[in-house]
C-alpha cells in the first residue's frame, strides 16, 4: 500500500466553457421525506441560472420513485443519476464534478433547505470580488441556520474574510457548519486516484484541503443562506467507525500531516497531535504494516513519532 499515491493533487488544465452559472449538486440516500423541500427551495430561487444535479446513491426507501416523479413535472433544469450500487458520498461527489455543467459547483444535501435569495447572494458576492483577485479566489462560503433559526457555529471574524481555509480552521476563524460553492474548473483539475473509492467513507475535506494547498483563497461572508436540518434520519453521511470505513480517516490524516505539518505545527501543535492520534487509532482497524505509514510521510520527525506511538495503538480509544 502506498498512501502517497492515493493523495489527490492539483494539475491545472485549460479553462472550460459552461452552460450555467451554478450546478447545484444533491447527493441522496433515503431522502424520500425531504427531497421535495430541497426542490421547493430551488424552485423559489430568485437567481435562475443553474442546473440541479441529483445523484441517488442506491437508496433503499422510495427516493427513486419520488425523484423520478419530481423530475417529470419540475420546471427546473434537472439531471438525475440513479446509482444501482451504493458508492458512498465521495464517489457521488466525484461523479458530480465530472458531470457538472455549471461554472460553480454548490453541494446541497438531500435533507437541507435554503433561502430564496441564496444563489443571488452567492453570485453577487463573487461578482463583488476585485478583478485582480478573482483568479485567486476558488470559493465563496456563507453561514447556516438550523431549522429553528439558530446560527450553527460562529460567524467569521471579518466580513468578508479572504482566507486559506486550512489555516483559518487552525486559527478558529472557521467554526461550525458552513455552506459554499467552489469553482468547477478547480475541482475538475484535482486528480483523484480511483483506488480510494470503494473503501468506505472518504472525507470530503481531503478535496477542500487540496484546493487550499494549491493556493486558492475562499471568500467567507456573514450571511445565513442555508437551513441545515439537524437530527434528520437517513442522511447520506450516517456512518459508524468500522474496518470498512477506517481507511478514510487514515488517508485524510496522513494527507494533512504530509501537506501542512511543516508549515503549521508550531501554530497549532495540539491539532496535529490529535490528527496523528486519530490516524493511528483508525489504523488499528486496517491490515497495513508500519512501513506503509512511514512511506506515506515525508518529514523525519513524523516517521519518528509514528514509530514511537505504533506499539501503543491498541490502547487508543
Amino acid at each position: 500500500m502506498n498512501f502517497k499515491d492515493l493523495m489527490p493533487f492539483y494539475k491545472e488544465l485549460k479553462p472550460r466553457s459552461y452552460s450555467y452559472r451554478f450546478t447545484v449538486f444533491t447527493p441522496v440516500f433515503n431522502c424520500e421525506k425531504s427531497i421535495l423541500k430541497v426542490h421547493e427551495s430551488l424552485l423559489n430561487q430568485t437567481f435562475k441560472d443553474f442546473e440541479w444535479l441529483v445523484i441517488n446513491d442506491a437508496s433503499t426507501d422510495k427516493s427513486h420513485e419520488v425523484i423520478t416523479k419530481l423530475v417529470a413535472s419540475s420546471p427546473l433544469k434537472v439531471r438525475y443519476i440513479n446509482n444501482l450500487e451504493n458508492k458512498h458520498k465521495m464517489s457521488c461527489f466525484l461523479q458530480a464534478i465530472a458531470l457538472a455543467e455549471g461554472e460553480f459547483l454548490l453541494p446541497f444535501d438531500g435533507d437541507d433547505e435554503c433561502y430564496p435569495h441564496a444563489l443571488e447572494v452567492f453570485n453577487n458576492e463573487y461578482e463583488g470580488i476585485s478583478e485582480n483577485l478573482k483568479p485567486k479566489v476558488g470559493a465563496v462560503t456563507v453561514l447556516c441556520n438550523d431549522q429553528y433559526g439558530n446560527l450553527i457555529g460562529e460567524p467569521f471574524p471579518e466580513n468578508p474574510l479572504y482566507c486559506h481555509t486550512f489555516e483559518a480552521k487552525l486559527n478558529k476563524q472557521i467554526i461550525g457548519e458552513k455552506w459554499g460553492f467552489t469553482k468547477t474548473d478547480i475541482l475538475k483539475d484535482i486528480v483523484v486516484n480511483p483506488d480510494i473509492l470503494g473503501r468506505g467513507y472518504i472525507f470530503e475535506s481531503i478535496i477542500w484541503n487540496t484546493v487550499a494547498r494549491s493556493g486558492f483563497l475562499t471568500k467567507c461572508v456573514n450571511q445565513k443562506l442555508r437551513i441545515y436540518n439537524v437530527g434528520v434520519e437517513g442522511s447520506i453521511m450516517n456512518t459508524a467507525m468500522t474496518s470498512k470505513n477506517a481507511f478514510g480517516p487514515v488517508l485524510n490524516g496522513l494527507s494533512e500531516l504530509n501537506w501542512f505539518f511543516k508549515d503549521y505545527f508550531f501554530k497549532s501543535p495540539i491539532y496535529f497531535l490529535k490528527t496523528l492520534y486519530i490516524t493511528l487509532r483508525s489504523s488499528t482497524l486496517l491490515n497495513y504494516p508500519l512501513k506503509a505509514y512511514l512511506k506515506a510521510v515525508d518529514l523525519f520527525i513524523l516517521k519518528i513519532l509514528i514509530v514511537v506511538v505504533w506499539p501503543f495503538r491498541g490502547f487508543m480509544k
